[in-house]
This record gives C-alpha cells, structure tokens and sequence, in this order.
C-alpha cells in the first residue's frame, strides 16, 4: 500500500524538477530543508493519488484499454531512452568509456568498499516489488492458474531483460561525476535530459515518465486493493465488513478508498521530514522483500514436494531457485535495512528496521493471544493448501469469470467439491 503514496512523491519530483530545468527560482530554495519546498512536493503528489485513484473508479471494462495504454507508453519512453537519449548525447557532453561503466565504482556513501558496492542493489532491488501484480487480480482473471502464472513470468522476464539494457545504456550516458553531482533537482534525470536533449526535450520526456508513472500508480492501485479486498473478506482488517464488500459491478470499491486514505495519509509525512515519509515507504517494501524470501525457505523446508499440480511446476530445479531466491532476497533485505550514509546521524538513520522490528514483536505478541479463529481459522487454511493442489481437468480452466472465482477463491467452500 506505500508503494502508491511512493510513486505519487517520486511522480511529484519529475514534475517540479522541471523548475531547475528552467531556473525558476523557488521562494526558500530548492531542498527538502526548507518547508514550503516540501509542501509544494506534498501537494503536488496528493494530486497525482487522486488522479490514480479516480482511474480506479472507472467501470471495469476500461481497464484492459488502460493497461494496454500504460504498457505502450512504458515501451515508448524506453525507445526514446534507447534511440533519442543516446543521439542526445553524443551530441553534447559525449558518452563515458567501457572502462568506466564495467570497472569505475564511487563510494558516496561513505561504507566500507564492499559494502558501498552491495548498496548497489538498492537501485535495482526495487523493481522486485509488483511483478506478482497479475496474481492478485486472479479471480477476476479468466484461465486465472495459466494467465495468472504466464503474466508473473512474463513481467520477470521482461524487467530483467529490459532492466539490464536500461542500466547499461544510463551508465554509457551518464556524464562525468563532477557535473552529475552539480545537478541539484529532486530528479536528476530531469535535468540530464536537459542537458542531452535541450529544454524542450526535457519537457517532453518529462511528460511521458509522469503519465507513465500516473499509469503506473493506478495500475499498482488496483493490485494492491484487491489484496487489501482478500485480506478483509477473510474478516482480518478492521471494519472488514465495509471493506470487504464490492459494488454492483463486483468491484472492491471501498477498498480502493482505503488505499486512498491510506496514501494520502502517508504523504502527509512529507510535511514535517522527507527522512520519516522515506522511512515508512522503505519499511513498506522490506516486508515484501522477506516474504519473498521466506516463501522460498518454507517451500524448501516444510513444502518441497507439494504443489505439482501448477502449471509451471519446476520439477527438479524448484530446490536450487528456492536457495537462490532465499540467497538474494536474503541480500536485498539486509540492502534495505541497512544505514544508506555513513557514519550514521540522526538525520541518516534509516528507521525502516525500527519500523519493521516494532511491527513484528506487535504481530508475534497478536499472534500468541488472538485466537487464530478470529483472524485466520484453520479450516480456511486447510482449504486453500486443497485447492492449490487440486487438479483442475483442462475443460474447466476455460470457464467464465464466476466459475473461475468459485474455483479459485480461497474463501469459497465449493471450490474443494469441485
């Protein structure tokens, strides 16, 4: 849920960076020191959620067309990153040498070399957060088992592939550290394409990453709210009644409101400290990070010979990709929780693992002294491990979005039967 109020902040920065572009100067000065700069930043990224929010709000049968639009313009702008940026470039301050994108390294940091090298994870660790999106629209996805599983492989594949391509042309036409380091908006790349591209054309790729990143947010929104929707149907949230209940065309309607609430919440950090409102986004992906991570471990140590009946079972190679995942994850984890700047102030203390660690002795002392029938019963879990490893014949994968649910629901009772 605070990846939305993230992409909001990090939306909001594109836009106003746009004042260094043109040497607006701003009443205060551009900083997250000076108040009325925050409030602009705040007010910027509570309209960008309202915007990703209202998409949300739009009947059912345009979501396809807006998914299909987000994806077109996500390819555009890497076209444009691939084949303009780079004529930009070479153009004006010229691209940096082989050498220095495979072997030049900077610490900024101030960590030990090693660990200044590990923190590099942080940039690419962040697009492990959302390729499961496909899963959590299961049940309103037909052929869910196939579809579902197809588009979480697919959006790794892709990340990975295209990631890779996008690190390496950004390294080639990233100008020397003296002047990238003189670029003082809240992002950079705002201005580097200003210097590649000119004014205009800053301008205009401006455009598209903000419609992209808007795109982008509602699209995480609808993700995250039919989870939130799960979690209360199955009675854990409070008021989960309300937020459990879905409007006359089977939308989680008012779980799309929580995630507005919640977000616009979250912003309001931004007010009194930048540090508190990056803090509360960071913890909120680090949980994510060790779920995946724990997934692996329990699947390796409690369930390795469960399951086979996915349509993308890894037969003998599932033991080593859950070593690997746990491996990795297990990196990232530490990545995200550790210091970002050293020697470590109070102004750099990264309190994402204050957060973390607070929110897990309050969850493993719930845990202890609510009764497992009033948050998660077991019969609930006894059925949903049965229908994950039910066997579904081929004819009865193709059925209609009702079928499916029916099947597929881990709240539904019929779906043992069947």
């Amino acid at each position: 849920m605070t990846f939305a109020a993230g992409n909001c902040q990090t939306t909001a920065n594109y836009i106003v960076s746009q004042l260094a572009v043109w040497e607006v100067d701003y009443p205060g000065g551009v900083g997250n020191d000076n108040i009325k700069w925050r409030t602009l930043i705040w007010a910027v990224s509570e309209g960008v959620l309202l915007i990703a929010i209202a998409i949300n709000y739009l009947p059912p049968r345009w979501y396809s067309a807006i998914f299909r639009i987000s994806v077109g313009l996500y390819l555009v702008d890497f076209l444009l990153c691939v084949i303009w940026l780079p004529i930009g470039v070479s153009k004006t301050y010229g691209f940096r040498s082989a050498k220095d994108v495979f072997t030049m390294t900077y610490n900024g940091t101030g960590a030990p070399a090693g660990w200044n090298w590990i923190l590099s994870f942080l940039f690419c660790a962040g697009t492990m957060i959302g390729f499961d999106a496909s899963g959590h629209i299961a049940e309103e996805t037909k052929n869910a088992s196939v579809v579902a599983g197809r588009g979480i492989l697919s959006s790794v594949i892709a990340t990975g592939i295209l990631g890779f391509a996008t690190t390496l042309l950004f390294l080639f036409c990233t100008p020397d550290l003296d002047l990238l380091f003189s670029l003082d908006a809240p992002q950079p790349f705002v201005q580097l394409y200003a210097l590649a591209l000119g004014r205009g054309g800053s301008v205009f790729m401006t455009v598209v990453a903000t419609l992209g990143l808007i795109l982008s947010t509602s699209v995480a929104i609808v993700a995250a709210s039919r989870l939130v929707f799960a979690v209360a149907r199955d009675g854990v949230l409070p008021l989960s009644w309300w937020i459990g209940q879905v409007d006359s065309a089977r939308q989680p309607r008012n779980a799309v409101t929580v995630m507005y609430i919640f977000g616009a919440l979250i912003l309001c950090t931004i007010l009194p400290s930048q540090v508190a409102f990056f803090s509360l986004v960071s913890a909120g992906g680090i949980p994510t990070t060790a779920a995946y991570g724990l997934i692996a471990f329990l699947r390796l140590t409690i369930t390795p010979d469960d399951f086979k009946t996915s349509h993308f079972y890894l037969g003998k190679w599932r033991k080593p990709f859950y070593v690997a995942t746990i491996l990795f994850n297990g990196l990232v984890f530490a990545c995200q929780i550790s210091p970002f700047f050293f020697p470590v102030t109070a102004e750099t203390f990264n309190f994402a693992c204050v957060i973390l660690g607070t929110v897990t002795i309050f969850g493993m002392i719930s845990w202890y002294f609510v009764p497992d029938d009033k948050w998660l019963r077991k019969d609930q879990i006894a059925r949903g491990l049965a229908a994950a490893d039910a066997y579904v014949p081929p004819q009865d994968r193709d059925g209609d979005a009702d079928s499916l649910r029916r099947r597929e629901s881990p709240s539904d009772d019929k779906k043992v039967i069947e």
